[in-house]
């Protein structure tokens, strides 16, 4: 098993994905022709269910975009399903102490490190590689803590400090909404926050990523220095360039 986006982070590179909630296979093998580095299959937010994340992971077979799953909770026997359906990477939502980080570790790890358990599915060709997958699914397998509420980002020195977490995510929306922002994604104390993770993860040796919903967002990402960066989703682009051909011919 080798994770092409976890290779670029530890060379120091910056990768952009997407979000995927329609579970449209089509949709994604579609978007797997641009330059992507990595894929997100939310099952927090959208109807995708396990069976739908391995036709996912079918798509993306030959591709070099790591297939990442979102989960909904932190949970042993879900983690275990997305990550034997081929997941390279978990985002975990609403990281907010530095244990939750660490069952969050133990969860997606092999022993010793964890508790992860060991089955011949679609992760290894359906046992066909599963020595070799075994021996490296621990260093190429991602945890990625989501950030996204005040109590999360006053503990980001200690979520961070947990061996195995690589990526810091900082959700914008549920950070403003839990700071009682609502909406206003683009207030400074929001701005503030998000400045607070990207220097404890540079400070830490971890990667700051975060969603960016519009092309300025992204852009903006960028000069911040967040180097996992969602630019979007299928379900974004599909309204944005239906409205941009609305508009061209006189709709609104």
């Amino acid at each position: 098993m080798e994770n092409v986006m976890k290779r670029k982070l530890r060379n120091g590179e910056k990768v952009m994905g997407a979000w995927i909630s329609s579970g449209s296979p089509n949709v994604l093998d579609l978007l797997r022709n641009f330059s992507f580095d990595w894929f997100l299959f939310d099952m927090e937010h959208s109807p995708i269910a396990v069976e739908t994340v391995v036709h996912m992971v079918q798509v993306l077979n030959g591709s070099q975009a790591t297939p990442l799953v979102r989960v909904g909770q932190i949970e042993q026997a879900v983690f275990k399903s997305v990550l034997d359906a081929g997941a390279q990477g978990i985002i975990v939502p609403l990281v907010n102490t530095p244990e939750e980080a660490e069952r969050a570790v133990r969860f997606c790890k092999y022993p010793p490190r964890g508790v992860r358990g060991v089955a011949g599915s679609k992760a290894a060709d359906y046992g066909l590689t599963l020595s070799r997958y075994i021996r490296t699914a621990n260093d190429e397998t991602a945890v990625i803590a989501q950030i996204e509420t005040p109590q999360a980002v006053e503990n980001i020195d200690k979520i961070l400090a947990v061996d195995g977490v690589d990526v810091a995510f900082v959700g914008p929306s549920d950070l403003t909404m839990t700071m009682g922002l609502l909406d206003d994604r683009g207030n400074p104390m929001v701005v503030e926050a998000m400045a607070k993770v990207v220097k404890a993860c540079q400070e830490a040796g971890k990667v700051p990523g975060v969603m960016a919903t519009t092309v300025e967002e992204a852009k903006l990402a960028v000069e911040r220095g967040f180097r996992f960066i969602a630019i979007g989703s299928d379900m974004r682009f599909t309204s944005v360039g239906a409205k941009a051909f609305l508009e061209a011919v006189g709709r609104k």
